[in-house]
């Protein structure tokens, strides 16, 4: 039977790698890479850096293009089928026996595709495989600890959202893939922010307080870090009154 591992290898920093984690990257044969067209060459590195750091052993790297992906249900559900094709054809590559592996940034169980597409393949049924999941520290994690907050306030609640969905939160709410800061078009009366960008990596960048004094210059070092960067990854944090 092949065995596939998801490992979560955390939001940025090689440090956040779990004992869990080193242990299954060392139990990995063959590394499959989904190499995105827009994948920045810090982020590539920091993969490999990764994999020199822990791994002990001899092991394959596999690679593939990952498909591009449009915008819009029916794009999506496209691109999740030819994700699953390539995929597929990855997993059927692994020898008898063979445990494969895919590193997925952040945590698996949280705004990733990797574990969906797994069982899209397994539905298929023309291939047989166990797969098992590694927890990563994902960006939520790291940035309540990089400025030393809880996500939630005494006997609360928070949500984890997009920035195209935070219009419909009216609460407490971690905001990830935000690519048109979402929190500018929010009411800035009694709420405060907790924003982070490159969290782990040397590049991060932290800024809090009260949303409306804060959201301008939130918007001038996400813009310049974003020139500088070419890319830019940024959670925050939302705490309403």
């Amino acid at each position: 039977m092949r065995k596939v591992l998801v490992i979560g290898i955390g939001a940025g920093n090689p440090e956040y790698v779990t004992v869990q984690a080193i242990r299954a990257l060392n139990a990995a044969d063959v590394l499959f890479v989904l190499e995105k067209a827009d994948e920045q060459r810090d982020l590539i590195e920091l993969r490999h850096e990764i994999c020199r750091r822990y791994i002990e052993h001899e092991y394959r790297v596999v690679t593939a293009a990952d498909p591009p992906r449009g915008r819009g249900a029916a794009a999506v559900a496209d691109w999740r089928r030819r994700r699953a094709d390539v995929c597929e054809r990855l997993i059927a590559g692994l020898g008898p026996g063979e445990t494969g592996a895919f590193l997925v940034w952040g945590d698996p169980g949280l705004y990733d595709g990797t574990l969906a597409v797994l069982e899209d393949i397994l539905a298929r049924g023309n291939v047989e495989f166990a797969y098992e999941v590694i927890p990563g520290i994902g960006a939520p994690s790291a940035l309540a600890a990089r400025h030393r907050v809880a996500l939630n306030r005494v006997g609360g609640s928070f949500e984890v959202t997009t920035g195209r969905r935070l219009a419909e939160s009216s609460g407490d709410a971690v905001v990830m893939l935000d690519g048109d800061q979402a929190f500018r078009r929010v009411e800035p009366d009694g709420v405060e922010i907790y924003w982070g960008a490159y969290l782990g990596t040397p590049d991060e960048i932290l800024l809090s307080g009260p949303l409306a004094d804060v959201a301008d210059e939130i918007a001038r070092v996400r813009a310049e870090a974003r020139e500088r960067k070419g890319w830019m990854f940024d959670t925050y944090l939302l705490r309403r009154s």
